[in-house]
């Protein structure tokens, strides 16, 4: 029992080291956690979660990919993929079919196996998945349309995958095997439907329940674990594999049925998912042998793989969007990126002990296959999707952007200041009469409820990085804070101090859930728009050798407002009280809100 729990403790330990490391160095953090859990495992023999957990190693990881499946499905709203229809179906229907045959060809032809384990790998290897897909599209700033196309293909496609393979099993064993009828196939395809029925009924339970007020605030994401669990293991009992189905579907309905809760799901969820994927990750790369590792670069393998990366994809991508109006450079940066994940690895595992149990002594080297395609496809594309989309012009600017939420004199002033240095800004509001500030600077603008269901369909807030909650109403500046707190983060995520007349209630509350105080403690949002009112200009000044940081503050008036430091790098360092210590460097440059005398 100790043993097993030091080998939990070291799974998390490094999962979650695997993706603070990532944080840290800017690299993918799929790439950081496949080499973590190599070095942890077959390089140094630090564990081997296989052996330590023998029984238990298969279901954890089971469950865990049938709970990531879900998260990933979660996010799968039609309305996201209007004017997409088309290709996104071609992709996931007429591309997999293309995929798992010409897949299965190149695995006959050139890694040389049987026609049964080669079918079966091919339908394996037509996942990509939303472990590794979702963390590139959020590391590269990919436009929506493609980025809508690579994360509707992960989610929809993984389990299809997995029912291919079962498939190709039952089909094959069915020609070449005496003993199994065709009633097994029957039976797979039977309970592929009811496994679909059952994911979309308690998808349909869940979000019943939560909008009749069925189940409390405090349960709700407790219940959706559960229920996602009974998803799964349910249908995976009548045929194994058809539980990533049954949960893939459960999650749709739950999108596509707008509840209210919809987000808070969300968050627990990949809260999650971030840590399930760390622990998978590490535990199947560190329970691969040393011979696996080194049978990756037999040349047969090698060349299957070359052909899978810079052949099989492309041309199914090309070939399956045909007559759509997908763009030739989205349809060049979707048949680039497919990196393989956790399924591929899972479910080649499954059937690499099936297959060999069953006779197909070519199945023994599925692992190596699997593995291989896997962490080159991690590292090939994890490293280019960010250097392809932008040479392809689909990926968002890479100067970090800026949500102001209110739209006064002051914000669209802050937010023209700027604009004018090239850095994305958007200002949104519910009035259409306070955007009158916005319209007349000429500054984007959004007419719509920044807290509503419907503002995450009319904005994409993928090139924004900080949000700056800058109304009258400090409770609301509060409530946008904590509601946006899980996806941008305290660091990035500010609003303006309380007002004076503040009640010691929303102080206390405003301690716990703000974000970022703005500026300083005594800069109201009466202060900011009043200077605005005396005709205080926006200065912008340039730190360098012979200016310093130093002899800026000493030209600055008791009444100017330290705003923001653009930095060399391009990063954004907004002024708050918690940055006390915020020193400009030579390059770095620095606006304030200063009086028009001042020089």
């Amino acid at each position: 029992m100790d043993h097993i729990l030091m080998v939990l403790m070291l799974i998390g330990g490094f999962g979650v080291f695997s993706q603070w490391l990532a944080w840290r160095t800017r690299m993918p953090a799929i790439v950081v956690m496949s080499i973590v859990g190599l070095v942890a495992g077959p390089i140094l023999g630090i564990m081997n979660p296989q052996e330590d957990l023998g029984e238990l190693f298969r279901p954890l990881i089971s469950i865990a990919v049938g709970i990531i499946l879900f998260e990933g499905s979660l996010n799968l709203d039609y309305r996201e993929i209007r004017g997409m229809r088309k290709p996104v179906f071609r992709i996931v229907t007429i591309g997999a079919m293309l995929a798992w045959i010409l897949g299965s060809l190149a695995a006959h032809y050139i890694a040389g196996l049987s026609w049964a384990v080669a079918f079966v790998i091919g339908g394996i290897f037509i996942v990509t998945g939303p472990t590794v897909i979702l963390p590139l599209l959020r590391q590269a700033k990919l436009k929506p349309r493609a980025a809508a196309v690579l994360k509707w293909e992960g989610v929809i496609v993984d389990p299809f995958g997995a029912l291919i393979a079962v498939f190709s099993f039952e089909f094959i064993q069915f020609i070449t095997t005496e003993s199994v009828e065709f009633s097994a196939v029957l039976m797979f395809l039977l309970a592929s439907i009811v496994a679909a029925i059952i994911g979309g009924l308690f998808g349909y339970m869940i979000g019943w329940s939560f909008e009749r007020g069925a189940v409390p605030e405090f349960l709700k994401s407790p219940v959706v674990l559960v229920t996602v669990i009974m998803a799964f293991v349910i249908p995976d009992m009548i045929m194994h594999e058809t539980g990533l189905l049954a949960v893939t579907v459960m999650g749709i309905v739950i999108a596509n049925m707008h509840i209210a809760s919809i987000n808070d799901m969300r968050h627990f969820k990949e809260n999650i998912s971030v840590l399930l994927i760390s622990a998978i990750f590490i535990m199947l790369t560190a329970s691969l042998g040393r011979d696996t590792l080194l049978s990756i670069f037999d040349p047969n393998i090698l060349l299957f793989i070359a052909m899978m990366l810079f052949v099989i994809r492309p041309a199914t991508i090309f070939l399956s969007t045909i007559g759509t109006n997908l763009e030739f450079r989205e349809k060049l940066l979707v048949g680039w990126i497919a990196p393989r994940g956790i399924v591929a690895l899972t479910v080649s595992a499954y059937f690499a002990s099936i297959l060999l149990d069953a006779g197909y002594d070519d199945a023994g080297i599925l692992t190596s296959l699997t593995f291989g395609l896997v962490f080159f496809t991690v590292v090939a594309h994890g490293f280019s999707i960010g250097w392809l989309s932008r040479k392809l012009g689909l990926s968002m600017d890479d100067k970090p952007g800026v949500i102001f939420v209110g739209s006064n004199k002051f914000s669209t002033s802050f937010a023209k200041t700027l604009q004018n240095l090239d850095i994305p800004v958007i200002v949104t509001d519910a009035s259409s009469s306070r955007l009158t500030h916005a319209k007349q600077a000429g500054v984007p603008h959004e007419h719509e409820e920044i807290l509503s269901e419907q503002m995450e369909y009319q904005l994409d807030m993928t090139p924004y990085d900080f949000m700056l909650s800058v109304t009258e109403y400090d409770s609301y500046n509060t409530l946008v804070s904590s509601t946006f707190k899980p996806e941008y983060g305290k660091e990035k995520l500010y609003q303006l101090p309380l007002q004076s007349d503040a009640g010691d209630t929303l102080n206390d509350v405003s301690h716990h859930i703000s974000g970022t105080v703005l500026f300083s403690d005594d800069i109201t949002w009466t202060t900011l728009n009043e200077k605005i009112n005396r005709g205080f200009i926006f200065k912008k000044k340039l730190i360098t050798k012979e200016y310093t940081y130093n002899d800026f503050l000493d030209d600055c008036d008791a009444e100017d407002v330290l705003l923001v430091m653009l930095r060399q790098s391009g990063m954004l360092d907004f002024y708050s009280p918690e940055k006390q210590t915020l020193i400009g460097e030579p390059g770095d440059l620095v606006i304030s809100l200063a009086k028009p005398n001042v020089d």
